[in-house]
């Protein structure tokens, strides 16, 4: 996994995945707090994801946001799509990411849609089995994408050409 550490001169988009809405009671009567969850990306292999729980939205998801420029990590993304099958899991959620030609667009799943698009994801089949939760499936997702393995990469520790690694 490669940690990207300055944020300085990256575009971050920020897309928020999920908001949670926390009731605690206690005997003063009950007390609301909200829980949110945000993507961001430079739509360009840059991606990252953060929690925020405060007692406004706005709050949260600012919270959220500075959170998730903290953990950003770099992903191999090869001509608009993901450069091998994957898959990984995180709790109850087990997702699956397969590359697709071009045209294809991105065919996932909220959660899972909202961290393709982050990282530049053009095309990709995904599928996610299990649990649906939006937190389990964002941070499995990040999980497979860290997995990725650059063709260049591979190409060079084997010492061919890169047409031929995605030939054998």
């Amino acid at each position: 996994m490669k940690r990207v550490n300055s944020v300085n001169g990256l575009e971050l988009k920020e897309r928020l995945v999920a908001i949670n809405r926390v009731t605690k009671v206690t005997k003063g009567g009950r007390t609301f707090t909200l829980a949110a969850m945000v993507v961001v990306g430079d739509e360009n292999g840059i991606i990252g994801y953060g929690l925020g729980k405060a007692g406004e939205v706005s709050v949260a998801i600012q919270k959220a946001t500075e959170a998730a420029k903290k953990n950003l990590i770099k992903v191999a993304v090869h001509k608009g799509t993901v450069p091998h099958e994957q898959e990984a899991k995180f709790g109850g959620a087990r997702v699956m990411l397969r590359p697709a030609s071009e045209g294809t667009g991105v065919v996932a799943g909220g959660a899972m849609r909202a961290v393709l698009e982050s990282v530049g994801v053009t095309d990709v089949l995904a599928k996610c089995q299990g649990s649906s939760n939006p937190h389990n499936l964002v941070k499995a997702t990040i999980a497979a994408l860290s997995e990725m393995r650059d063709p260049l990469e591979v190409a060079k520790v084997r010492g061919i050409s890169v047409e031929k690694v995605f030939k054998g």
